[in-house]
């Protein structure tokens, strides 16, 4: 599977749908999709992405899903591995960029409100949010440090 670049480019500023079980135990929020997710309809789609060897090596899930061609998300098995497992997948901002530097600071801001209201939707024990930077700037916590934070979000 391969795109050409012209192909992705065709895929900014497009979102993908949140991954989400009905009661949530672990709920991974990403910066915002990249092109490739985009283009796949695939959370951390990125062929060099170390999302999924990391979540396999530290036994959350039993394999890497497969990511197939343009459009096709996550297979049923793979969508059922996860809501199966309690695990959602969401972002901060819906929008495919190259970078995530090409998110604004309000961007963030309003991805840190609509995530607060949507956890307490939600209830999952555990958020992690994969990228510190954009917690740092979305939640206005500029010291704060990768690992459990002393805040909560919606109890979580």
């Amino acid at each position: 599977m391969g795109f050409t670049r012209a192909e992705l480019e065709s895929y900014r500023g497009r979102g993908i749908p949140d991954l989400m079980p009905e009661h949530p135990l672990l709920v991974f929020v990403g910066i915002n999709p990249g092109l490739w997710t985009a283009a796949t309809g695939v959370p951390f789609a990125h062929p060099g992405n170390r999302f999924y060897p990391a979540l396999v090596a530290a036994g959350v899930i039993p394999r890497v899903p497969h990511i197939d061609g343009a459009g096709a998300g996550l297979s049923t098995d793979d969508r059922r591995m996860f809501l199966d497992a309690g695990i959602g997948i969401s972002n901060f901002v819906n929008r495919a960029t190259v970078r995530a530097d090409e998110l604004s600071r309000e961007e963030l801001r309003e991805g840190a409100r609509r995530l607060e209201t949507d956890a307490a939707r939600w209830r999952p024990r555990v958020v992690a949010i994969v990228g510190v930077t954009a917690y740092r700037t979305g939640f206005g916590r500029p010291r704060a440090a990768a690992g459990k934070q002393p805040e909560t979000l919606a109890g979580a």
